[in-house]
């Protein structure tokens, strides 16, 4: 059985099955026998399986449509002609949130698995270095443009992405091009440990914490007034003797799904400090999802933060993933084919697909991020090695 109704597929991509049959080089009979009762061909399965995936993309399906068949049973599908002899890794498909989860968790290479791929160390860990390190993907190079033109403008910008997206990457080379480029910008980063919406579940952000942090970034010896009115006219001349001498101001707040409303409503009040027409600071808020959702609620407390604020959020990898696998082994100098098979990529953008429990096709997501990708690809590594397969293909992903 194919593990993936086909019926419904073709039904919704208006592909007729004699097109199909034609496609895929098929009789009409054999073709119905796949189509309607989940039988391959006795013969060239491999084949027929990888042109049926084939056509459907070009068709216009969508990965999660294809996921069955792009991810098969490792112990069902037909070995290719030359494959090991060793037994594929086990499958353990599981589909919970503890399953994703685990993705999110930060995966070792073996020593077996660096000697087997020829790796000195992990490509995967303390893998940004530096901003050549960092895989610029058109979603990724808009957004590092975006923080750039806020550091030198003083904007208001939001940078939104899933858990492993690379947001705080992205603010850690902020920073890293403003020192290579001798740029005249401070980078001030309250500290958001245990930072939580309200104090019940941990430690709020406030105001008076920004302008706190504000005042210690531009002079670290200075001695904050205490009342909230003298401090924050205290920072707003601060403020302005920096941007007199030539310095611009970045305030850069990570977890910012975490901020309370009240602090979220009152950036505005830091945005519209300013010397005569100049804006003194920019904000740049990095979150999680939630910070999207808060942005764009219908809360009139947020209602004008959120006319201000320009919301980008990072995309996952997808159609970059090849790219982004192969700009992380060229580090290593270590060539994309060495290390995965050609059917590799769709296979691991087929495992990134999650649907939440009881949902429908149309909810599937895909978590194709650099963090989830890097540890998939770890534990396929470790998985092949394991089995002394000398490329991670679309079954050892399945297994994984």
């Amino acid at each position: 059985m194919t593990d993936i109704a086909l019926q419904p597929i073709l039904a919704d991509l208006g592909i007729a099955q004699a097109d199909l049959a034609r496609a895929l080089d098929l009789s009409k009979a054999a073709c119905n026998r796949l189509v309607v009762h989940g039988q391959w061909p006795a013969r060239r399965v491999g084949e027929v399986r990888a042109g049926l995936v084939a056509y459907l993309k070009s068709r216009g399906a969508g990965m999660g449509q294809l996921r069955a068949l792009v991810l098969p049973p490792a112990k069902k599908l037909a070995p290719d002609v030359g494959a090991p002899e060793a037994d594929p890794p086990e499958v353990h498909l599981n589909e919970t949130l503890e399953e994703e989860a685990m993705l999110l968790q930060n995966q070792s290479l073996t020593a077996a698995a660096r000697q087997h791929f020829k790796l000195p160390r992990n490509p995967f860990v303390d893998d940004v270095e530096s901003p050549e390190d960092v895989f610029q993907s058109p979603s990724v190079r808009y957004v590092r443009a975006a923080l750039m033109d806020c550091a030198q403008h003083h904007g208001f910008i939001a940078i939104v992405g899933e858990s492993g997206a690379g947001k705080t990457t992205l603010a850690e080379d902020l920073e890293e091009r403003i020192k290579a480029e001798r740029r005249d910008v401070l980078v001030i980063r309250p500290y958001v440990l245990a930072m939580e919406q309200n104090d019940t579940k941990g430690k709020t952000l406030k105001s008076s914490h920004i302008a706190e942090a504000i005042a210690s970034a531009l002079d670290p010896q200075a001695k904050v007034k205490s009342s909230p009115q003298a401090r924050f006219e205290q920072v707003h001349q601060m403020l302005k003797a920096s941007r007199r001498a030539g310095q611009r101001h970045l305030l850069v707040i990570e977890e910012a799904h975490c901020l309370p409303t009240a602090t979220l409503k009152q950036l505005k009040r830091f945005l519209e400090l300013k010397d005569g027409m100049q804006r003194l600071i920019g904000v740049a808020l990095v979150g999680q999802p939630e910070l999207r959702d808060r942005l764009n609620s219908q809360n009139p407390e947020v209602r004008e933060v959120m006319q201000r604020c320009e919301v980008v959020e990072l995309a996952p990898l997808d159609a970059e993933l090849e790219a982004y696998l192969r700009h992380k082994f060229a580090r290593f100098e270590l060539a994309y084919e060495e290390v995965l098979a050609p059917d590799a990529a769709d296979a691991i953008r087929a495992r990134l697909i999650h649907v939440p429990r009881g949902g429908k096709a149309a909810d599937a997501r895909s978590i194709c991020y650099p963090l989830v990708v890097n540890n998939l690809v770890a534990r396929a590594m470790n998985a092949a090695a394991a089995a002394g397969w000398p490329q991670v293909d679309a079954q050892v992903i399945a297994g994984c």
